[in-house]
């Protein structure tokens, strides 16, 4: 299997100025993190008409390299990425309002190449640049902040710490084995056109490790002013497996063979089996040495040879063992010796939210509200790992005998620093239960916090009505596009105006019209919102078309009784 293999050679110099306020670094990590994270390049600049460019530059580089790579693993490089340089820019800018030392700020051009799997994500603020170069053709990446005053003179319209709000540049682009990248600060473009580099990376291109070197003394020799710093980046391979091999690396532990009640696994009993489908089984367990009891999950024997069902088999796990909350399942630390493929949780006792539905068909508002509250708590913390849920149904969330909600099955998740990664299998996209399922899934539109946000409204709604669709029976998502959303009060006359307002707008078929956090959501649950006042105000017969139709067949007979009596008489 080959891994993501990059060759990195840098020079930076002060030029013709007492002192050098450019900087750079670079971090290839090895193991998981160059799997999940990337390699990660890093140039700045810091302005001359700051009064402390060199920390600035210095912080800006150093600072990235760490915190990016502390970040979650699930997370993607432009969240994390996105996170960590807003939070650094806020700290650049209020340490330069506060210094009366720094009475310009902390102000720096910053530019990062991640190279990920197959991805090359570029963030840029300032005028430094990134180039790639590929095929003898140099091709600028970066766009240059910079407003010109004159043909000879400009100043900077972005750079880090300049100002309170970031406004970020953001790239990516498909990266090939051979790609080279080139890195440099205005001392070297401004003094070279991109000719003369793409000449220079040719002519050194047997002397990479001092290639730089070179094209900062070309630049100096061309009568650069300025701090001279440039990177150079070759792409040598890329992380690639055959798909025999990626199925020989999944298939280290075998399925577990067929288990009964008192057999025994890597030191637990199966006690008995709770349930069983065609992808799956869940069995009571017992660790044999401290007695506690877990659910373990096991592989279904239909997919030994699926390689792209053990891949998410395995994700599951991962992901499961990454995000903690209380309304989430939590996964155990399997065993050390573990001999075959399988995973452990908490034994969550008490019955699942669909066997509520059926007891409660007209349940009292504010009990609804208490569950809700767990749910969208559960799926948040799963947001925040930008890790979207997928299959979000009454049959996946559980409560406990002390009616504590809890989210289970993580076995459709979608994680966005995975779908980062390369994977030679392909992965599957619609994996939920079609009910609950975002119309978006289905036309191949962009999937989001939205998509769990449906769902989430899909069963709310369930929950006030004794288990109907707000787009009627036998709705799913391939054809919920033909009918209207149906009143939630219909069905259970204590749905209040604002509450019906606020599934129909989380149930909305374009993902646009749906809010935008389910902390809205929520709170248009929780509180009145006026702008949902005016549902009451809707003709009877958008409200309740069949209660319209039986009010006019009613006055309709009633009529037609009246008019033969006044032919009779």
């Amino acid at each position: 299997m080959n891994q993501l293999s990059l060759n990195i050679a840098q020079f930076s110099m002060a030029g013709r100025k007492d002192e050098n306020e450019d900087f750079h670094g670079a971090i290839v990590p090895i193991g998981t993190a160059l799997k999940y994270k990337g390699a990660a390049v890093v140039i700045a600049d810091g302005i001359s008409a700051s009064d402390a460019g060199k920390e600035a530059s210095e912080c800006c580089v150093a600072n990235f390299l760490s915190d990016y790579y502390s970040t979650p693993t699930s997370w993607s490089v432009k969240q994390s990425s996105g996170k960590v340089l807003t939070a650094l820019n806020s700290w650049l800018f209020s340490q330069g309002q506060r210094d009366p030392l720094m009475a310009k700020g902390l102000v720096s051009t910053l530019s990062i190449l991640i190279i990920k799997s197959h991805t090359a994500h570029i963030f840029h603020v300032g005028d430094s640049r990134v180039y790639r170069w590929r095929g003898g053709v140099l091709e600028q990446l970066t766009h240059d902040h910079r407003y010109y005053t004159s043909a000879t003179n400009h100043y900077l319209t972005r750079a880090m710490g300049a100002d309170l709000h970031l406004d970020l540049d953001y790239v990516r682009t498909p990266v090939e084995v051979g790609d080279q990248f080139f890195l440099s600060t205005d001392g070297v473009h401004d003094y070279l056109t991109d000719r003369h580099i793409c000449d220079l990376l040719e002519k050194y291109a047997e002397q990479f490790d001092k290639t730089p070197q070179y094209v900062a003394q070309e630049a100096f020799d061309n009568g650069s002013l300025d701090n001279i710093t440039c990177q150079l980046v070759t792409v040598d391979s890329l992380e690639q497996e055959d798909a025999d091999e990626a199925y020989e690396r999944l298939k280290q532990l075998p399925f577990p063979p067929p288990l009964n009640v008192g057999c025994k696994l890597d030191g637990y009993e199966i006690s008995e089996e709770i349930y069983a489908s065609s992808r799956s089984q869940l069995y009571l367990a017992k660790n044999i040495k401290t007695g506690e009891q877990v659910a373990l999950k096991t592989p279904s024997p239909n997919y030994e040879d699926e390689p792209a069902y053990i891949e998410r088999f395995i994700c599951e796990e991962w992901v499961g063992r990454r995000v903690e909350n209380k309304h989430l399942m939590r996964i155990l630390e399997p065993p050390q010796d573990r001999k075959f493929l399988y995973y452990i949780s908490e034994y969550i006792q008490g019955s699942s939210l669909a066997r509520w539905i059926e007891h409660h068909p007209k349940p009292e508002i504010g009990e609804v509200l208490v569950l809700v509250d767990g749910i969208i708590k559960g799926v948040r913390a799963l947001h925040r790992k930008e890790t979207l849920h997928q299959d979000l149904k009454p049959d996946n969330i559980m409560l406990t005998e002390g009616n504590t909600v809890k989210i289970v099955d993580f076995g459709s998740v979608r994680v966005a620093g995975i779908q980062d990664t390369y994977s030679v299998f392909g992965r599957e996209t619609l994996l939920g239960t079609e009910q609950y399922t975002a119309p978006e899934y289905l036309s191949a539109g962009s999937v989001s916090i939205k998509s769990d946000l449906y769902a989430i409204g899909v069963i709310v709604y369930e929950m006030l009505t004794g288990g109907k669709h707000p787009y009627g029976d036998n709705a799913s998502a391939a054809n919920v596009h033909k009918r209207k959303y149906i009143p939630a009060s219909r069905f259970n006359k204590m749905v209040t105006p604002w509450i019906d307002g606020a599934l129909k707008r989380a149930t909305r078929i374009d993902p646009r019209m749906r809010y935008d956090s389910l902390s809205e959501f929520w709170n248009d649950l929780e509180h009145p919102n006026p702008r949902y006042a005016e549902y009451d105000q809707q003709p009877l017969m958008e409200r309740e078309p069949v209660r319209f139709w039986q009010i006019f067949f009613v006055i309709s007979l009633m009529a037609n009784f009246y008019l033969l009596f006044l032919v009779a008489s």
